[in-house]
């Protein structure tokens, strides 16, 4: 049993499942692997999907360079399957969606506070894994996408050393604009666009990637990411402006720049400028206000696993996500408790958690299930959840994230500078 082509997909009435198995494993719902090509980037090829798969859903769709971690957000993607970007639970010999789960389950999944205000699993995140840099690109605030029925797209990044064997070929992120910048500099350059290089990133900086570290990207930011694999949780919505005509001598098109702006602005080039916040792009601190270095949950490292937050801090005043890197040594065990559920990977390494399998896989077929990615709901969370390692040499290496407001004890921004751990 370990192909989704050998499990039956139920669409409805999956509560009894879920909660039968919740209870078989102490809050645990095992997670097949999500996979989600993009048409207009070239693979990486560090997700550990088998290089005859990188384009399994077809060359016209272009080649996977993302694999979504529990999510129950559709992919914008133009001729996408029905289920592109939506996780599935794994349960004997069937599977359904994420998304079905949290829609029967509700609260007992995500928690009473979470589905009270959002009603879904309002955050993912993702490995986006590229070979080169992409287009200088922002995502639209809530604001901005409800003018298209969409949600806005906060997110953050970390660059997981297991994931960063190689940089490949720009491991360097352009991000805002240098001070100084002025709108008439930006609107000249949407007025070039079909000159070639619109010329764009001679506005801008960029900030050479550092593996193990990572970053905070408000809505409304223009970020050119750069080549390092990236472990990205976010708000769950896939909108963005792509503000770079080409990239590596690779056309990008109009449609990309106005795809989540109101049909009658597509060529308003005011409101496009406008779309950008300007005091953060051209913020002299943006460094200071936006880079994050993991932070020691505590120095439990004389227990045998050290827990270390990896994405902290706030977007305009409100906590949308955090995630955690759990490391724990041959042999040991790790008892954690958190406040909220989360979805989890494992980026290294061979043990259990709460005695089902988890371990990190050498290569994975398209089709193939994994034992390396589970969801934990909020009681699973709050009661304990053990990772046990059961290698005598590795370490086990563990990314979780999580939703909305449940950390209120997290760093704020900027808080590595004075880890008394370090």
């Amino acid at each position: 049993m370990n192909s989704v082509l050998n499990l039956k997909t139920v669409k409805n009435k999956v509560a009894k499942t879920v909660e039968a198995e919740l209870q078989r494993t102490g809050g645990l719902l095992r997670l097949a692997p999500c996979w989600v090509p993009r048409s207009f980037l070239q693979p990486g090829k560090r997700l550990k999907l088998h290089p005859d798969d990188l384009y399994a859903y077809g060359l016209n769709r272009g080649g996977i360079d993302e694999r979504w971690f529990a999510s129950t957000t559709p992919a914008a993607n133009e001729g996408r399957v029905p289920d592109e970007g939506l996780s599935y639970v794994v349960v004997g010999k069937q599977r359904f969606t994420l998304q079905q789960a949290v829609a029967e389950c509700g609260a007992t999944l995500i928690g009473s506070k979470i589905w009270g205000k959002y009603k879904k699993w309002p955050v993912y995140s993702k490995f986006f894994d590229n070979m080169g840099p992409i287009p200088h690109h922002m995502h639209q605030s809530a604001r901005q996408a409800a003018l298209v029925g969409q949600e806005g797209k906060p997110e953050s990044y970390y660059f997981p050393p297991q994931h960063n064997n190689v940089g490949n070929n720009f491991p360097y992120t352009f991000m805002g604009f240098e001070p100084g910048t002025t709108k008439a500099q930006v609107r000249k350059c949407l007025e070039n666009w079909n000159k070639g290089d619109n010329g764009i990133l001679d506005l801008s900086k960029a900030y050479r990637l550092k593996v193990g570290t990572g970053w905070l990207i408000d809505p409304c930011i223009l970020h050119a990411p750069g080549s390092l694999c990236t472990y990205e949780p976010q708000w769950g919505s896939d909108v963005f402006g792509m503000y770079q005509s080409l990239v590596e001598g690779r056309e990008v098109p109009w449609s990309l720049l106005v795809k989540d702006m109101p049909k009658k602005h597509h060529k308003d080039l005011d409101f496009i400028v406008e779309q950008l916040d300007w005091d953060k792009n051209v913020d002299p601190k943006f460094k200071d206000h936006h880079y994050l270095e993991p932070v020691p949950v505590a120095d439990t490292r004389k227990e045998g696993f050290v827990d270390r937050w990896i994405v902290y801090g706030k977007v305009d005043g409100e906590q949308l996500f955090t995630a955690k890197e759990l490391t724990v040594d041959p042999g040991a065990k790790a008892t954690l408790t958190d406040k909220g559920a989360y979805g989890l990977i494992c980026v290294q390494g061979l043990g259990k958690i709460n005695g089902e399998a988890l371990n990190s896989p050498k290569l994975i077929r398209f089709h193939e299930l994994t034992e390396d990615e589970y969801f934990v709901t909020e009681d699973g969370a709050k009661a304990g959840v053990t990772f046990e390692n059961t290698s005598e040499t590795e370490p086990l290496v563990i990314l979780r994230y999580f939703g909305p407001e449940v950390n209120p004890d997290a760093p704020a921004m900027g808080a590595y500078r004075k880890n008394k751990f370090n």
